[in-house]
């Protein structure tokens, strides 16, 4: 079984969620120092932040599944990142100083074996739940037990593939209080991961909240998202219709001393979902009574709010910019003539007009155009390179060369793949400018469109693979790992069921190359190498990378302290003022 057999199964749906929700990964410093007096970026609102007031969250999704071991988080969340405290979190700074991991309840971001197999961890001092009882390793060994449970699903699957054991492990709920050997509690204050192969991007995968605290004698099983325990600064003291309106209130056990990452300005905050994105946009813009201490942590402002936007300068000042790491690009299926020629594939490279694709996007505030697959930051390993140079607005006469070459001398017909979902990202305008684009290289593009979930199905299905559609991922932490294994690694091939290497590409050199950098503890070195496998790939035309998502979303008039990080790539909570 590959080192990530399980993970692919929800990675890209979920890569999308997360970014809409700011759970996971895209101006100024941190902000207030530890003592909450401020002293950073203000954010929207002028002074400095100052603790109190009412906080409100304004989003179309509810926060479904408040539990922690059903939640698919990276960095600890957005909102759960305020009641949920993990192992590790993600560095709450500015821009490319955000991707970084950081300790959150442990001394530090764990410390490996020789080989990378083993990571120990150790709990600071005075760390309490709501309730003021102690925080212990065996809280957190029975945390992650738990999401192995079928009752609890939703969640990370990294450690049912990693943890020795894992695959085959049913839960607390039918192991007759057996556990998991390969998470070893020596004492109250000391953890050990035991792993089935050498993982350095293991601290990337404790900021999840599977790794949060969950006191035994507290579990509630599927009703514990009702009034979770709290290890962070806010408690649950409401949770209706399953995450629709979530309202919280400080914790009075939450230490600041321990907690260096959290500023947790508001006093409250109040979670009102399952409102339509324009009126969000329309409540943040205008302002009026508590939207003035309003934020949302799902939706986008879109070109028309935008251009509206533009002529305001006060206005303009309150939205925040953000890149998280994700890549939206036309996949092949070479298994599926006439894809399985390469140069075709490669015209296909040079017919694509990036100009045209971004406008579609909804144009260059909020689109990129992008010639690598993995994302332009560094902590992917962002490596620049453009094998098939098209310039902005495509190469037509270096298509028709290759195709002729290829033997598609006289034109080629070919079938585009999208989604109907408005979504500005695999719908049908992006499909329409590639095949206005191809049109001028002599390749006619008949366009499919298909309702969102038959597409993301058909698309992820091996048997089933179109030869030619649209495409995204989105990386579950600032690593390439996540982002170039589910999609490259040949042991990820699912024949029957979720596949996410559409190329089905099974190069043993490829498949080696991943082993050897997962074997990486030091960030930057594998980062190194990651970009280094990118390019060695891209040689093969197996994709044709579009471009990058760029967030913009708007805050209230009185919010203060707007932090954004390349790993989320939208607002942190945790950082936000009201007062």
């Amino acid at each position: 079984m590959s080192r990530q057999s399980h993970i692919s199964r929800r990675a890209a749906a979920v890569a999308v969620s997360l970014v809409l929700a700011g759970g996971a990964a895209a101006c100024g410093p941190k902000g207030a120092g530890a003592d909450g007096s401020g002293g950073g970026s203000t954010g929207a609102a002028g002074g400095a932040p100052q603790q109190g007031g009412t906080l409100t969250v304004l989003n179309s999704e509810p926060q479904n599944d408040f539990d922690p071991a059903r939640l698919y988080t990276s960095g600890g969340g957005n909102v759960p990142s305020l009641v949920f405290r993990t192992l590790t979190t993600r560095n709450r700074e500015e821009g490319a100083a955000g991707t970084a991991v950081v300790p959150d309840l442990a001394t530090d971001t764990g410390r490996h074996n020789a080989d990378a197999t083993e990571w120990t961890y150790t709990l600071k001092d005075g760390l309490k739940y709501e309730d003021g009882t102690p925080i212990t390793t065996a809280d957190i060994k029975y945390g992650i037990e738990r999401s192995f449970a079928a009752e609890l699903s939703g969640g990370a699957p990294y450690l049912r593939d990693w943890l020795v054991g894992g695959e085959s492990y049913q839960g607390p709920y039918k192991d007759g209080g057996k556990g998991l050997d390969s998470i070893v509690v020596p004492d109250a204050k000391t953890i050990v991961f035991k792993l089935r192969k050498p993982e350095g991007d293991f601290p990337f995968v404790a900021t999840q909240t599977q790794f949060a605290p969950v006191p035994k004698a507290k579990d509630t099983g599927v009703t514990y998202e009702e009034h979770p325990v709290s290890s962070g600064p806010y408690k649950v003291v409401k949770n209706e219709n399953d995450g629709e309106h979530l309202t919280l209130e400080r914790n009075p056990h939450w230490d600041r001393a321990t907690d260096e990452e959290r500023k947790a300005y508001p006093d409250r905050i109040d979670v009102r979902s399952g409102l339509d994105s324009a009126v969000i946009n329309q409540r943040l813009t205008t302002s009026s009574g508590p939207d003035a201490a309003a934020i949302t942590t799902d939706t986008n402002l879109g070109p028309a709010e935008l251009a509206r936007i533009g002529s305001d300068k006060q206005l303009a000042a309150r939205v925040g910019t953000g890149h998280f790491g994700y890549t939206n690009y036309l996949a092949f299926n070479p298994k599926v003539a006439p894809f399985d020629n390469p140069k075709v594939r490669q015209a296909i490279s040079y017919a694509v007009n990036r100009t045209s694709v971004v406008n579609a996007a909804g144009g260059s505030a909020l689109a990129e155009p992008a010639t690598t697959f993995l994302p332009e930051q560094k902590a992917f390993g962002f490596t620049p390179y453009d094998h098939f140079p098209a310039g902005r607005s495509g190469d037509p006469a270096k298509a028709k060369e290759l195709l002729k070459e290829a033997g598609f001398g006289d034109g080629l017909t070919i079938t585009l793949t999208h989604s109907t979902a408005q979504n500005r990202q695999t719908s049908p305008e992006v499909a329409t400018a590639v095949q206005q684009a191809l049109a001028a290289a002599g390749i006619t593009v008949k366009l499919e469109g298909l309702e969102n979930n038959a597409f993301n199905e058909r698309r992820w299905d091996a048997k089933n693979t179109p030869g030619f559609f649209l495409s995204r991922w989105g990386a579950d932490w600032p690593s390439g790992g996540p982002f170039l294994a589910p999609i490259f690694d040949g042991r990820q091939i699912v024949t029957n069921g979720t596949n996410y290497n559409h190329a089905q590409l099974d190069d043993p050199a490829v498949n080696a190359e991943i082993d050897e950098i997962a074997k990486l503890t030091d960030p930057g070195e594998a980062a190194k190498r990651w970009g280094a496998l990118d390019k060695k790939i891209g040689e093969q035309a197996l994709d044709v990378p579009l471009f990058h998502p760029v967030y913009k979303r708007v805050v209230g008039k009185d919010v203060k302290n707007v932090v954004i990080s390349d790993w989320t790539g939208v607002l942190d909570i945790s950082q936000v003022a009201v007062k």
